[in-house]
C-alpha cells in the first residue's frame, strides 16, 4: 500500500465551478467535500443530519430564519439537522464540507442549484 496525501489547494485546482461539491476522501460514512460558492444559494435543511462549513478561503455568511453567522478563513459551523440555512458569498469561498454519504447539496429544496450525489475529485 502506498501513503499519500490529499492536498486542499491542488483539488481546488482541478475545478472552477461554484456551488458543486466534490468528495475528495471519506471516513467511516462521512463525507469530506470541497466547493467553491459564489453569490446566494438556496434556503434548504438537511432533516436528518448535522452539516459542517469550514472555510478554507474567503468569507462567508450562513443565513437563518432568525439570523445568521459569518465565517472567516479558518472558522468552522456545525449546523444542526433541520435547521433551515443558506449560504451566501459576496465573492468566491473556497470550502470543506462534511456531512454523511448521500446527502444532496440543496437537501429537500431541489431546484438547479443540486448536484448528483458523490462527485468525486
Amino acid at each position: 500500500m502506498s501513503y499519500h496525501p490529499i492536498n486542499l489547494s491542488e483539488k481546488l485546482g482541478l475545478f472552477t465551478e461554484h456551488w458543486s461539491p466534490k468528495v475528495i476522501a471519506e471516513m467511516n460514512d462521512y463525507q469530506f467535500k470541497l466547493v467553491k460558492v459564489e453569490g446566494d444559494f438556496v434556503w434548504h435543511d438537511h432533516p436528518d443530519t448535522d452539516e459542517t462549513f469550514i472555510v478554507l478561503e474567503g468569507q462567508l455568511r450562513i443565513d437563518f430564519r432568525d439570523g445568521a453567522v459569518s465565517l472567516k478563513q479558518g472558522e468552522m459551523y456545525v449546523i444542526p439537522k433541520g435547521v433551515e440555512h443558506k449560504p451566501y458569498a459576496e465573492n468566491e469561498v473556497k470550502l470543506m464540507i462534511i456531512e454523511p454519504r448521500g446527502i444532496v447539496n440543496t437537501g429537500d429544496a431541489g431546484g438547479g442549484k443540486t448536484v448528483p450525489l458523490d462527485q468525486w475529485i
